[in-house]
């Protein structure tokens, strides 16, 4: 099996352990950048806990994009266009339908892997009427550290070309603010998403974005979330030994 193939095998099943409560059954994709031209994404259905190398397809990232440019397409339109940017037409497994929006975060700079999951505990506030306001602050060190500075927000949107698109459009937001690609996306009411370098790194933003939802729901039983000052938050990103704490963990 392929080397990098292996490396997004052994991360989707760390992602799909169910004492982690990452996901259940079917739920949740992966993907990583095969070359400059295509890329490794879920089959759609596929259990996380059980998968193996048969159960991702590769496929093209401009036919996936070329479908992006599209104003409006069916259900039909988009799942025989998913079957046509397959690398391989002979394979059976259908690519999932995120694949889109895997296509998009796969030309972030700096980002080879991803892990789409829908944690119990992230999603216990995403699915709340506190969401968007549990999510305007950091409240410890080490969140900034792995996680990011921020995360993107992204009110609900229908999963497929939609969400593809939403999610394009804050990232580009994101990017003006902060000048530099997102490590977290989060989901209204969906998911969470972990853009990584390596395998390693997804799976470290995983654990850490899923202790910061403990932590913020915590928080509202004790009055509210307090969220570190932006000084205070800006310095942890600078800071020289979190950076080499970062390079230790798998971070970039």
């Amino acid at each position: 099996m392929d080397g990098l193939l292996t490396k997004l095998v052994t991360m989707s099943r760390n992602l799909g352990d169910p004492q982690k409560d990452y996901v259940i059954l079917g739920e949740g994709n992966t993907s990583a950048r095969a070359d400059s031209g295509s890329f490794w994404v879920k089959a759609s259905g596929a259990s996380l806990q059980k998968i193996e190398a048969s159960n991702f397809v590769q496929v093209y990232f401009e036919r996936v994009l070329e479908l992006l440019s599209h104003e409006k397409l069916s259900d039909a339109e988009t799942r025989t266009g998913l079957d046509q940017a397959r690398v391989n037409q002979a394979e059976k497994a259908v690519p999932s339908v995120e694949t889109f929006l895997h296509a998009i975060l796969l030309q972030l700079d700096g980002v080879s892997f991803i892990g789409h999951t829908h944690p119990t505990a992230v999603n216990s506030i995403l699915c709340s009427n506190k969401a968007a306001d549990a999510y305007t602050g950091s409240l410890f060190p080490d969140q900034i550290v792995y996680c990011g500075r921020a995360p993107v927000y992204v009110p609900y949107t229908d999963p497929g070309l939609p969400l593809a698109r939403r999610v394009w459009d804050e990232i580009k937001v994101f990017i003006d603010t902060w000048n530099q690609a997102p490590k977290v996306i989060l989901m209204q009411n969906h998911g969470l998403i972990a853009l990584g370098k390596t395998p390693e790194e997804v799976e470290n933003i995983t654990a850490m974005s899923v202790k910061a939802a403990k932590v913020i729901a915590g928080t509202y039983a004790m009055g509210g979330p307090n969220f570190l000052s932006e000084e205070n938050a800006d310095r942890i990103q600078s800071r020289p030994d979190e950076g080499y704490r970062k390079k230790l963990w798998g971070a970039s």
